[in-house]
């Protein structure tokens, strides 16, 4: 019902490959849990690849894969940080099996080549290239920085929406913009 490995950990289901240091599998509920110290765990999907510092959970039945302390998702030149990662998956028509959905909690940070954004919490639509971030927003682009309350960041288009909080939140859209001086 359950297997116990140390060192060099692999384990693979044609879909994806976990590793770590350590693993323990719970056959019963197809639970799959990675460990490492000085290798940090990983769950490879083909497209995907999310890392974590202190563990990294895959439930195969439900295809959700849990990611904690300091977690991070990478996808082609994205990548996703937060304390938890919680990402969930589906196969695709070809039967590969990739996320569409990506829930971050705690210090949330979202990279592209041309943005950085920081929030409390937010979710990234796989599908859509949309990430909404929540609480403590700010957004950067260069040397342009906005910050809010709420923003919807649409990574494809690299156009974001940033809100104020609510009016009992008092906290204020606010922008500060660093135009490039040109010589004439």
């Amino acid at each position: 019902y359950r297997l116990e490995a140390i060192g060099n950990v692999v384990i693979s289901s044609g879909k994806q490959t976990g590793y770590g240091e350590r693993a323990v599998y719970d056959l019963d509920e197809a639970v799959a849990v990675l460990l490492g110290t000085t290798a940090l765990p990983r769950l490879e999907t083909g497209t995907e690849t999310i890392t974590a510092r202190d563990s990294l959970e895959y439930w195969d039945k439900r295809q959700i894969a849990v990611a904690r302390g300091n977690a991070e998702a990478k996808k082609d030149d994205r990548t996703i940080r937060a304390d938890i990662l919680i990402a969930r998956f589906e196969d695709d028509a070809e039967g590969s099996l990739v996320a569409k959905r990506i829930d971050a909690v705690g210090n949330v940070f979202i990279t592209t080549p041309e943005d950085a954004a920081r929030g409390d919490e937010g979710i990234y639509n796989v599908d859509s290239e949309i990430a909404t971030l929540q609480g403590n927003v700010r957004i950067t682009r260069g040397e342009n920085q906005l910050n809010g309350y709420q923003a919807e960041l649409n990574l494809k288009t690299g156009i974001s929406k940033l809100l104020a909080g609510s009016s009992g939140s008092r906290q204020r859209v606010k922008a500060l913009f660093n135009p490039k001086t040109v010589d004439k």
